[in-house]
């Protein structure tokens, strides 16, 4: 049985769980605007949802790149949107030293997946008691991330997930390993598919990484049909002017239609 997290409620259908929300915490207006549309549709559509959003964004290829408004002032807003409405919020985290603190505004962990193989950093999370939700490497195989998975255990910690976010292809381009989702699910944790950064372009000759956002709904359903207990969208209400991977996130329009489709691949499968 899946486990939960503070607030929430499977419901008897078994639906997916949802890990969604903005790239990145630009400011308290944006980020309320968006909890908002998207707690009136997994409410509606009885989604247990986890709202999703960086505080800081330490993985940048250019320096001037926007990394955030400010770890304690990102963390007040997350607490904020937990509170109004009651759902637990999502985070990640960059080094050892951050666990302690970013634990005391949020429900759920992320460990990056370029940080998947940080002894230091998964003990440290681990030892918060907080869910851990792991990032399966780009440079992974899906049964590489049990070692990940084995760390947080033996730290004492069971309560943790993990994210498949795609597969290197060469310089640009990530692939989406559908055989890894069943593979990862042996190892008794639940599985969450990230269906907007496995549509990646990194690298790019810009410094800024493009996407691929007219194949979410493709990658859903396939994640949907093959078993993933959990979708992971970051969506925005005008990706275009998103101050972080607005390239390959969701319009905040499109949510609800999509997650009706997924909803009923869902119930034809289980």
């Amino acid at each position: 049985m899946i486990e939960t997290v503070p607030n929430i409620k499977y419901t008897d259908n078994r639906n997916f769980f949802l890990l969604a929300g903005p790239c990145a915490i630009e400011g308290e207006e944006m980020a309320f605007q968006i909890a908002e549309r998207i707690y009136e549709i997994t409410h509606r559509l009885e989604i247990p949802w986890v709202f999703k959003g960086s505080y800081r964004k330490a993985n940048r290829s250019r320096l001037d790149s926007f990394t955030g408004i400010g770890d304690e002032k990102a963390l007040k807003i997350l607490k904020a949107v937990s509170e109004k409405y009651n759902v637990p919020t999502i985070t990640d985290i960059h080094s050892a030293e951050e666990a302690a603190m970013a634990a005391e505004y949020v429900d759920v962990l992320q460990i990056p997946a370029f940080l998947c193989r940080q002894t230091d950093l998964l003990v440290a999370a681990a030892k918060t008691n907080k869910h851990i939700n792991i990032k399966k490497g780009q440079f992974l195989a899906p049964e590489a991330i049990k070692f990940a998975v084995n760390k947080v255990r033996e730290s004492g910690n069971d309560h943790v997930w993990v994210t498949d976010r795609g597969t290197m292809f060469g310089y640009q381009d990530m692939v989406v390993d559908f055989r890894g989702i069943p593979k990862m699910k042996s190892f008794d944790v639940p599985v969450v598919m990230d269906i907007t950064h496995s549509l990646q372009q990194p690298n790019q000759s810009s410094g800024v990484t493009g996407g691929q956002p007219e194949l979410i709904e493709t990658i859903g359903k396939a994640a949907i049909a093959s078993g993933a207990d959990g979708i992971f969208i970051e969506t925005h209400h005008n990706p275009a002017v998103a101050k972080s991977d607005g390239a390959n996130m969701l319009h905040l329009d499109k949510l609800e239609g999509l997650l009706e489709k997924l909803i009923r691949i869902r119930k034809a499968v289980i």
